[in-house]
């Protein structure tokens, strides 16, 4: 069987999740705290775990605020799968620590084979930051799947500031000099001319009032460096004025009202929500939307409070606790 969706180009939309520059801090403070209370950095068992709907939570959504976490849908009748999951095994292994396999039994694990919307196995997905990206589906050549993991590991860190712990003492997976395990090897540094001009330009067109310049000054950025908190930020907070422009409140909210499952109405009220400082109302309305709805829907409504997450900012107390009550309508 051919692989489906062999890339990350899912986890564009899952930028907005969080902010770099929080991520970062987040997963150092968690492994500051965890060399203070003396838990060692995960060892070779730890790399692979078999995980149930009892312990996701931990398991999988806790652990990829810390680390990438590739899942892996399986099941013992399954023939693709036992080509697979050995080979997942290996390779997690062999990358040392940069992420987690977590092995889960579809027969075993009905609720998570469906809320992940698998539809055949076998199934691989990535989680992190406590949000599911769809990797690839059914067997697949060794090369492909080193292709999308190494893919994983950039975004995880680009987009999400996410870096796996390397096992002391073995190589990470492409062999690449990373310089990320011990601190003792400085990043690239990124060219700060070109992108300073151009984020002042996008500044300058959002104080104008050119909702369309700067939405195009903050894309070009992100089309060179699409982990760009200052972009991301910007682009969100400008796509979000030009879709509440010309507007009427009045007229948008009353057709929400008149009719609740439509989701697209629900949506232009959390808008205008928003931009009007009712922050919680705006999220609070979209965890209930996409509590009652599913597929194409439920996707609508989800994406968009991800976007609104991004316009109010990661370290907001209402961005935690909306992210927390989206993970427990949708696990």
């Amino acid at each position: 069987m051919q692989p489906r969706n062999m890339s990350m180009s899912g986890a564009v939309d899952l930028a907005a999740v969080k902010a770099a520059a929080e991520a970062k801090e987040k997963a150092e403070a968690a492994r500051a705290q965890a060399a203070r209370d003396g838990v060692p950095a995960p060892g070779a068992g730890a790399l692979v775990i078999d995980v149930d709907e009892a312990g996701f939570q931990q398991d999988v959504l806790q652990r990829s605020t810390e680390v990438p976490v590739v899942v892996d849908f399986w099941a013992e009748w399954c023939q693709p799968c036992k080509q697979l999951s050995p080979l997942l095994e290996r390779l997690a292994q062999e990358y040392a620590g940069r992420f987690v396999l977590a092995k889960i039994d579809v027969d075993a694990n009905q609720m998570l084979f469906q809320q992940f919307g698998v539809q055949s196995i076998p199934a691989v997905f990535a989680v992190v930051g406590g949000q599911a990206i769809p990797l690839f589906q059914g067997a697949a050549p060794e090369a492909q799947i080193r292709g999308v993991l190494d893919e994983l590991i950039k975004v995880a860190e680009q987009q999400f500031g996410i870096v796996g712990q390397a096992v002391a003492g073995e190589d990470t997976a492409a062999g690449e000099d990373t310089g990320e395990d011990t601190g003792e090897r400085e990043a690239p540094e990124e060219p700060a001319g070109p992108y300073d001009s151009a984020l002042a330009a996008a500044g300058d067109a959002l104080d104008r009032g050119d909702l369309g310049g700067a939405i195009q000054a903050y894309q070009n950025v992100l089309s060179d460096d699409p982990g760009n908190v200052e972009a991301t930020l910007g682009l969100a907070q400008a796509e979000l004025l030009r879709r509440v422009e010309g507007l009427d409140p009045a007229a948008v909210r009353k057709e929400a009202a008149d009719n609740p499952a439509d989701v697209a109405a629900q949506i232009r009220v959390a808008d205008l929500d928003l931009v009007g400082g009712h922050v919680e109302d705006a999220f609070g309305r979209l965890v209930d939307t996409v509590a009652r709805t599913a597929g194409e829907d439920r996707q609508a409504a989800r994406v968009r409070l991800l976007e609104l997450f991004e316009v109010v900012g990661g370290d907001d107390p209402r961005v935690v606790a909306g992210r927390q009550a989206l993970a427990r309508v949708l696990f």
